[in-house]
This record gives C-alpha cells, structure tokens and sequence, in this order.
C-alpha cells in the first residue's frame, strides 16, 4: 500500500506506472530494511531499524533527523552506495540489494543522479564539459534537447563556458544539479545540497530542485538539517534512531520544527 502522510495522502504523479488496482507503483520502495555497523555488542550500532518505505514518481521528499539518527544511511542505502544488513531494497522496479558490485555500480551510473554537499566539479573544464562528462564517461551520448532544456531551467545557458572558480558556489552547484540531471535518472538524490551555500546559494538551490520536479517531473530525495528546505518538499520524513517516526505531507516550517524539537 502506498505510505501515508501524517496529515494526508502522499503526492504522487498522475502518470506513474500502475497495477491493474490502478494503485501507482513506487520508484523506491524498501521493505524490512536494517542496517547494523559493529559485529559484536561492544561496538553493534543499529543504523537503520526494519525500515519499509514507498517514494513516488515526481515526488519531492526531504529526510531529517538529528545526528546519527540514520537519515543519511537510509539516503545511501537507497541510493545504493551502502549495503544493508537485511531487508530488500528497488529502485525503478530494480531490486538492487541482491546486485554484485558490478552490476550495482552500472545502475547507479544508469539510473541514479547524486548532489552532494562538495561540489565536486573538475576544475580544469568549463561547466558544460563537467555536466557532460559522466554520460561521456559512460559511453554514452549527451541529448543536446534535453541538456538545453536542463540549462535553460536551471539559468546556466550564459555560464557553460566558465570554469568552476569563475563560478559562485550557488552555480557550481547548479552546475552540479544539471550534471545530475543529463543522463535522465529515475531518482535524483541530494545529501545536504545546501550545506556549504550562503542563504541566497542555498534558495537558489532548493528553488532549482523544486523545478527539476514541478517542470522537468523528476524524483527528488533530499537529506538536509535545514527546517526551510525540508518545507519546500512534498513530503519531509523524520528519522529517529533508525527509524522514520514521522511522514508529513506537505508540512509548514512551524509543523516540522514541532516534530523535531
């Protein structure tokens, strides 16, 4: 069934793959996830708890929660650059949690976009040669279309021929963001996009990651301590001690502030 909000239904997209039911199938769905770091009870860390989770195509969801509470474990673990100790995890329909190293390592590069709080740009290219080069790294090839419709969305036309340090951290981030989006994944995650941004960087940014999903009807998930920018998500879990003990949709900065007191 899909996961319900706190106070409603979570949003998801009308034209999202469905059952004969007519219930949309997630793009992310864990079940019975667990994540346990240590071997023995002097060291056992449990960093995820039995987790089961649905995230919806063209959904925005932020994950908060405090230190160690597991919220960038889950982001990792979804976004299959962790392993976990039971449960399963898909993506896209894929079950990733069953996949060798190799062939996890080619859906991510296929299918998942990383925003991460360093930018990590090339700083001997220009803008457009580091948005382009993953997909060129893959092998693949770059749809100008739909790279000039990212660029375009993401106001970067006038600055793809600038290297990174011509660049203010808000556009190398933007930069970062379009790079993300070139390859067209199924899900675009951002662990604490905002974190090293100034206050005007950091609205740049959630506003760019709102429009990847309200024009370009992409899936977001975002891990973030930032009350502000978990609000401008559709719907903001809140994890504690491995656990998402709240799911709110479409929360007020006062309501997610409440819960996380």
């Amino acid at each position: 069934m899909p996961h319900q909000a706190q106070n409603g239904q979570a949003q998801v997209n009308q034209n999202a793959p469905r059952h004969a039911s007519n219930t949309p199938l997630p793009i992310v769905q864990l079940r019975g996830v667990t994540k346990i770091y240590g071997g023995d009870d002097a060291t056992r860390v449990v960093a995820l708890n039995n987790v089961d989770l649905d995230i919806y195509e063209g959904q925005f969801t932020s994950i908060m929660g405090p230190s160690g509470s597991g919220k960038s474990t889950l982001l990792h673990a979804l976004a299959g650059l962790d392993s976990v100790t039971h449960g399963v995890i898909s993506v896209a329909r894929q079950e990733i949690t069953s996949l060798s190293d190799k062939k996890l390592t080619h859906f991510r590069r296929d299918n998942i976009g990383f925003v991460f709080q360093s930018f990590n740009l090339v700083p001997t290219i220009d803008a457009e040669a580091n948005i382009k080069l993953p997909t060129r790294l893959a092998g693949g090839k770059v749809d100008d279309k739909w790279m000039d419709q990212i660029v375009t969305a993401l106001q970067l036309k006038q600055r793809l021929n600038h290297k990174p340090h011509e660049l203010s951290g808000g556009q190398q981030q933007r930069v970062a963001v379009a790079r993300a989006l070139v390859s067209r994944p199924a899900v675009l995650v951002a662990d604490e996009p905002t974190g090293n941004l100034d206050s005007t960087s950091s609205s740049e940014v959630l506003t760019l990651l709102r429009d990847a999903v309200d024009q370009l009807g992409q899936t977001v998930i975002m891990v973030t301590h930032d009350i502000d920018a978990a609000a401008i998500a559709d719907r903001t879990l809140i994890v504690r001690d491995g656990k998402i003990v709240d799911d709110l949709y479409k929360p007020s900065v006062d309501k997610i502030a409440e819960v996380t007191r």
